[in-house]
């Protein structure tokens, strides 16, 4: 056995050992603290349920209506004459809604393009040059009760946004 499988192994248990002799040493009562966070979690996984499910549906809506595709057929030249493939407007516009609906959609265009290709590539960064803002503030803001977000909408989107060009500019630097 490695030692960085030996490591990954040993490294919860010896996590939760610490942490209860640790309680057990303050007389902290680990078992009933436990359950209270047990209870907490389920309360906090309710509460967001109902910001889950319209997330979901909006996502579903979007792309079974087809407007995604018309939208992108709107813009395709344009994107052409600026070097941009059509075929990643569908993920930088679903990124900041859904990270597993981004994900699902990078796994598409690798596996159709091939992760070598520009457009994998490409993908690929923006997955991980980009963030969930939409979903990031319907969950937590709304989990914590804020209702007026401020800049918190203007600036993320303004980052994602960001992250998207230099996706662009920088696959097709480095790979272009």
């Amino acid at each position: 056995m490695g030692m960085v499988t030996s490591v990954s192994v040993w490294l919860i248990p010896s996590f939760i050992l610490i942490v209860l002799l640790v309680a057990s040493w303050k007389k902290v009562p680990a078992y009933e603290t436990f359950v209270e966070g047990g209870k907490e979690g389920v309360k906090m996984a309710f509460s967001l349920l109902p910001f889950l499910v319209g997330m979901i549906v909006s996502i579903s809506i979007l792309r079974a209506s087809g407007a995604m595709e018309a939208f992108i057929g709107l813009i395709a030249p344009l994107l052409s004459l600026i070097g941009i493939p059509p075929d990643i407007i569908p993920l930088a516009l679903v990124r900041p809604i859904s990270g597993t609906a981004a994900l699902g959609m990078t796994t598409e265009l690798i596996q159709t393009h091939g992760p070598d290709s520009f457009i994998g590539r490409l993908a690929s960064t923006m997955q991980g040059s980009t963030d969930t803002t939409l979903y990031i503030l319907t969950v937590y803001f709304g989990a914590v009760g804020i209702r007026k977000m401020r800049y918190a909408l203007k600036v993320g989107l303004l980052a994602d946004v960001i992250g998207i060009i230099a996706s662009i500019i920088v696959v097709g630097i480095v790979f272009g």
